[in-house]
């Protein structure tokens, strides 16, 4: 079931944004006077088609990896004579400039607008309160304490832990000493430098925090269970609600944290649990479960849920929400932010300053879309949000076969006064095949390293 979710979601996604950049293409050229032959969503043998009255054949094909724009073009086929003042080619160079352009740049405007959705609906954040810190790490270092929220880093707002992910990624760029504004559990504020040298490469640990030693803050949950879910671990072993787990074969567990850490690092184990209700113990042997991570691991899961404490679930939420016209100049300097740091990171894997582990494909992307469809609406626009970035920023890139490889040519067009040779640009697209089945097969690998590799 969690696979079909994840099949779904990532067809739903990619299905909006390869609509949404190749209606860029398509609605420029339409008014730009350019004949359009196709406007497919998917690529290969079409599963549904129609000629409109414009005569340009809308379809959907089978591979839902992708989309493409056909246009009149005498460099692919012959063109009628009277046709010919409606061909790509024979558009001036602006023209054609803003028919290659106008794809990435819809992809920036859905993210705007998905941003902009999220920021006035609102949405319940989980504050970014800081709990374990780990000894001798980078955030021990700098003095970090539990109960410590963070209110800034760089001097830029931090209301939730996305934005906090955000800003030490976009600042561990530069690598170096950043500046943390904090509250303590005191109520007092206060700045704590942070090294971020101490992270290692960008993208080697997919978890940032722990990179820096620490964790988010959680109230301190006892080992009790309120609900046993169905076709666990936990109910195919007989613990029921309101067990209180004791310890785990011999270790003692005093909190719910502490069985979480026990639990997730060993998927598929058995273990001996000590449970206490109604006054008495008893031990049950348990054959735990396992599940995929965000970061593709492999996870153990018992299948219970504990009895939260109100004023520490309170004290962990907050919601952030802007009204309509701060909402635009929040959404812009989202998207700004979001592609910019897309590029950074992408010059790092390149000047290879950063893991090029951090490059991912289809199938952490499915999971990604699949988890984020499952949490809701907000979660899913986020997730549209920044795959419409990353594909901007992707396509705009030097590279023949992309929209920005069409630029490239295009400027050595105006610069030289004419454009390059058919034998030049065919050269250039091998080399642009080359590249991206690179690329490809990198982030396939990265995929199946998280899923097979060592735990």
């Amino acid at each position: 079931m969690e696979i079909l979710i994840d099949v779904l979601a990532f067809v739903v996604a990619i299905s909006v944004l390869v609509i949404v950049h190749e209606f860029g293409h398509f609605w420029v050229a339409r008014r730009a006077g350019i004949k359009v032959l196709r406007f497919s969503v998917g690529f290969g043998r079409p599963l549904w088609s129609r000629v409109g009255r414009d005569g340009t054949e809308y379809a959907v094909a089978g591979i839902p990896l992708g989309g493409y724009v056909k246009m009149l073009d005498e460099h692919e086929g012959e063109v009628a004579e009277e046709q010919k003042p409606h061909a790509f080619n024979r558009k001036p160079l602006w023209a054609r400039n803003l028919v290659v352009v106008a794809g990435p740049l819809f992809n920036f405007l859905f993210a705007i607008v998905a941003y902009w959705a999220i920021f006035v609906i609102g949405s319940t954040e989980l504050r970014p309160l800081i709990g374990e810190v780990v000894d001798g790490s980078a955030a021990a270092m700098a003095g970090f304490e539990r109960g410590d929220e963070v209110l800034a880093i760089g001097g830029e707002a931090t209301p939730s832990w996305d934005d906090v992910l955000m800003e030490f990624l976009d600042k561990g760029v530069d690598s170096g000493r950043l500046a943390v504004q904090v509250e303590t559990e005191g109520g007092f504020e206060t700045t704590r430098y942070l090294d971020l040298q101490k992270m290692g490469p960008l993208g080697e640990n997919p978890d940032v925090l722990s990179a820096l030693g620490f964790r988010p803050w959680l109230p301190r949950v006892a080992p009790k269970v309120s609900q046993v879910l169905p076709d666990s671990a936990a109910a195919a072993a007989g613990i029921e609600a309101g067990a209180t787990i004791v310890r785990v074969s011999g270790e003692p567990i005093g909190s719910w944290q502490d069985l979480v850490r026990y639990v997730q690092a060993r998927p598929g184990e058995k273990a001996t649990f000590t449970i206490e209700q109604g006054g008495q113990r008893r031990e049950v042997t348990v054959t735990l479960g396992s599940r995929k991570a965000q970061n593709g691991t492999q996870v153990g899961l018992l299948g219970v849920m504990p009895v939260m404490p109100e004023q520490g679930i309170e004290r962990l939420r907050h919601t952030v929400q802007y009204g309509p016209i701060q909402a635009i100049v929040r959404s812009l300097k989202q998207t700004w932010e979001v592609s910019s740091l897309t590029v950074k990171m992408l010059w790092r894997m390149i000047s290879g300053e950063a893991s090029m582990k951090s490059l991912s494909g289809p199938i952490s992307i499915a999971q990604y879309a699949g988890v984020s469809a499952s949490l809701g609406v907000t979660p899913f626009l986020k997730f549209l949000a920044l795959v419409s970035i990353s594909l901007g920023v992707l396509n705009l890139l030097p590279v023949p076969l992309l929209d920005g490889g069409h630029l490239l040519y295009n400027g050595i067009e105006w610069v030289q006064g004419r454009p390059l040779s058919d034998r030049a640009q065919g050269i250039g697209r091998q080399i642009g095949i080359v590249l991206l089945i690179f690329l490809m097969a990198l982030a396939f690998y990265n995929d199946l390293a998280g899923l097979f590799g060592p735990r």
